[in-house]
C-alpha cells in the first residue's frame, strides 16, 4: 500500500474552498492544496439531474490522514453529502514525496 494520497474535494464557492484549505493546512492534515477555478458540475441528486458551479480542491496528504480530513471537511462544508475522494499516489518525484513526508505528521 502506498503512503500518500491526493484528495479531491468539491465546494460551492471560492470562500468555502479557501476555508477548507486553511483549516486542513492549519491542522497539518495536508501538506498543500491546489484550488481550481470555477467549473460546471452535472450530477444526480435526489432523483433528478442537477447542474451547478463548483470549485475543486486537490489536496496532498498521507492515506492515514484521510479519515480526519473527511471529518474536518464535513464540519465546514455546506453540502449534505460533500465529495471527498482519496486517490493513492502510486509513484512520483522522489524530491516531492520526500517534501510531503517532511511536511506531514508521521504515521501514528
Amino acid at each position: 500500500m502506498t503512503e500518500f494520497a491526493v484528495v479531491l474535494i468539491s465546494a460551492s464557492s471560492e470562500s468555502e474552498s479557501e476555508e477548507i484549505i486553511s483549516t486542513l493546512l492549519n491542522k497539518r492534515l495536508i501538506a498543500c492544496a491546489n484550488l481550481s477555478s470555477k467549473t460546471s458540475s452535472s450530477y444526480w441528486w435526489k432523483g433528478s439531474i442537477e447542474k451547478s458551479d463548483e470549485f475543486i480542491i486537490t489536496a496532498k496528504t498521507r492515506l492515514s490522514l484521510v479519515a480526519k480530513i473527511t471529518e474536518e471537511v464535513k464540519i465546514i462544508h455546506s453540502y449534505e453529502v460533500p465529495e471527498i475522494i482519496a486517490l493513492p499516489v502510486l509513484d512520483g518525484s522522489r524530491d516531492y514525496l520526500d517534501w510531503l513526508n517532511d511536511e506531514l505528521p508521521s504515521n501514528e
